[in-house]
């Protein structure tokens, strides 16, 4: 892309470049070989210094990823969401339209049971991690104003750059998504199309989610939505030499991940993982993953199961077959799913390992309790 996805600036600035890495969401059967083709895709960054948009810079990959399993932790978010917009006052009017997100999940039926019905042009319109993947950001911000009635209300979730930027959580960028918000940038997307954020939640989900409220013409932002701006300018979400930052936690990442694994085989530890996630696939291609170092993933989801991580040999295996192998440690490469995948599988307590590069430590060792199974 020579022009901004967002504003159409040609003041783009590369702030993160992976180089060719497999596509992110191309999951080849376990027994199709491994070819050099599969890591040709160029996965980088830009900026605008027009608009603040954080932006993927081109994508030449056209595949479709297989359907995981929504997270317990993406549920119970979007139920804590609803509860805190309806109390807050934001869920107006008795009609709902809902911009869907490809990975799956819906505010549908939360809405539904409070009486809303879905229409075109609706009084509560929802996009939860759906806009991201537009191409063509500009259109998108457009059609989402379309639809929202006059005295109604956008309700747009998003990964933030900043908590991206704050956590070095540069593995976020991965084809198919093509832009990461400031609330800044979001801002100015969204006046460009007629519409205001007026108040902002945010949750701890994916280590910093903020949900938006946006109305037609200009209203004022609230002192939620002041805190987040101001944080911004702190960290400088618009500055390329901040954002840039995300370039060398690639590579420590990296490298922290090999010579990890590295030094376990060389003890004769026996490796897993878990969360065959789109944002793997870079990480085992930079780090050069192959079995036997990790000897498998597992992955809830029976789309995934039976094939491979793109780029690599490692498989994708069922969760019951990870319990069966007995592993000396499994590398959770979500940390969302920390609590889920603890209480379904308690015969593995205490070989968790967290695929996180904040702290010191790689990988990170959890030290809560374990919480009691669900009846």
């Amino acid at each position: 892309m020579s022009r901004c996805r967002g504003c159409g600036s040609a003041e783009l600035c590369r702030v993160l470049d992976l180089g060719a890495v497999p596509a992110a969401d191309d999951f080849p059967s376990a027994s199709e070989p491994v070819t050099a083709a599969e890591s040709s895709h160029p996965l980088a960054m830009n900026l605008c210094g027009g608009c603040g948009l954080a932006q993927l810079a081109d994508d030449d990959t056209n595949t479709a990823e297989p359907r995981g399993i929504e997270p317990q932790a993406l549920r119970d978010q979007a139920l804590d969401a609803v509860a805190r917009v309806a109390d807050s006052g934001w869920l107006r009017g008795t009609t709902v339209r809902e911009f869907g997100s490809p990975h799956g999940g819906t505010w549908l039926p939360l809405l539904a049971t409070r009486g809303y019905t879905p229409a075109r042009k609706a009084d509560v319109v929802l996009d939860s991690f759906g806009i991201m993947h537009e191409p063509d950001q500009r259109l998108a911000f457009e059609q989402r104003a379309a639809a929202t009635a006059g005295d109604g209300v956008l309700l747009l979730q998003f990964h933030s750059l900043l908590s991206i930027v704050e956590h070095r959580q540069w593995s976020g960028l991965r084809h198919g998504h093509f832009a990461y918000y400031s609330l800044t940038a979001i801002a100015r997307l969204l006046a460009a199309a007629g519409m205001s954020v007026v108040t902002a939640w945010q949750f701890d989900l994916y280590g910093g989610t903020v949900l938006l409220a946006a109305v037609h013409g200009r209203v004022a932002p609230d002192a939620a939505v002041e805190a987040i701006l101001r944080r911004e300018r702190e960290v400088g979400v618009t500055d390329p030499a901040a954002v840039g930052r995300l370039q060398s936690a690639a590579s420590n990442h990296a490298a922290a991940l090999r010579d990890w694994l590295n030094a376990q085989a060389e003890n004769g530890q026996s490796i897993y993982g878990y969360g065959a996630t789109s944002r793997v696939a870079a990480l085992f291609s930079m780090a050069g993953v192959r079995t036997p170092l990790i000897r498998a993933i597992a992955d809830a989801s029976p789309a995934k199961q039976g094939r491979r991580i793109p780029g690599t040999d490692v498989a994708i295996i069922a969760p019951e077959q990870l319990v069966l192998a007995e592993p000396d440690a499994v590398l959770l490469m979500l940390p969302d799913l920390y609590d889920e995948v603890r209480r379904t599988y308690p015969g593995l307590e205490g070989r968790w390992r967290i695929d996180a590069m904040a702290g010191e430590g790689y990988p990170s060792v959890p030290a809560r309790p374990l919480v009691p199974a669900r009846s």
